[in-house]
């Protein structure tokens, strides 16, 4: 009796997972994807949006990486498995949601119709980043000491990728570059302190997902007081999106600490 009922909750579980089990997985739309190749300006303003080629969508800004999408189903995925509702799509016709809830209308052009920089292919986005090493000099009087305050912004080749909303809606990964902070105090002609600063030495003040994202954006000399000298640093993602100000702490003695600044 026993082995029949095992037998009988055996059917039963196998019949249940087998019709409430998971579907199968969408195929991609090889027919939708080949209906993408081209170049898509927007139906009312007439700018490029992107160029799509083999799997590859090339963005008409020079910020915004290329990126990989795909067609399942009635969604377009770019990116980051970020979807967008298909509304419609013909040869020269792509209606789509974009993030903002708005209705996309884009249509495919003959790329001979458009300026050289429209159709280029910006494989290699353009880098947001500091130029030249920006130099600082403060002279500061201290204890009726004199002490010169200086601070080194240097450029850095270290990536920063930065996901955002672009102005049509779409999710884009734009490129920064990083960069490394040096300040040095010297007092009476004789160096108190020297040190490169990076964004990795606020680990303990910051979330490890804010610092991924974010740049060493700024040094600036605050006060010297009875702790030593105060150095604030601003810690930013791109754009200015948010901020956080770190005190870095010099003594006398030339050792450092950081806090978050008041």
């Amino acid at each position: 009796m026993n082995k029949l009922l095992i037998i009988i909750t055996s059917v039963v579980l196998a019949a249940t997972l087998w019709s409430c089990g998971d579907k199968a997985p969408q195929v991609e739309s090889r027919e939708a994807k080949a209906l993408l190749q081209g170049t898509w300006v927007d139906d009312e303003t007439e700018g490029v949006l992107f160029r799509m080629k083999g799997d590859t969508v090339y963005y008409a800004d020079s910020t915004s990486m290329p990126a990989y999408f795909k067609v399942v189903g009635d969604t377009l995925y770019i990116g980051t498995n970020v979807g967008y509702h298909i509304e419609k799509q013909t040869d020269h016709l792509l209606w789509f949601t974009n993030q903002n809830g708005e209705l996309l209308k884009l249509e495919k052009v003959n790329e001979e119709d458009l300026q050289d920089e429209d159709t280029e292919e910006k494989t290699q986005p353009a880098v947001q980043a500091l130029t030249e090493v920006l130099k600082r000099d403060t002279v500061v009087f201290k204890d009726g000491k004199r002490y010169h305050c200086y601070i080194a912004i240097n450029p850095t080749r270290y990536r920063v990728i930065y996901q955002t909303v672009n102005e049509d809606g779409l999710s884009v990964d734009e490129v920064y570059y990083d960069n490394i902070i040096n300040i040095c105090i010297i007092k009476d002609g004789q160096q108190i302190f020297k040190r490169d600063l990076h964004k990795q030495d606020y680990a303990k003040q910051v979330s490890t997902d804010f610092l991924e994202k974010a740049i060493l954006n700024d040094m600036a000399f605050k006060t010297a007081d009875s702790e030593g000298f105060h150095f604030v640093a601003s810690l930013c993602q791109p754009n200015g999106a948010s901020c956080y100000l770190i005190d870095n702490l010099i003594s006398d003695q030339g050792d450092i600490q950081f806090r978050l600044a008041e």
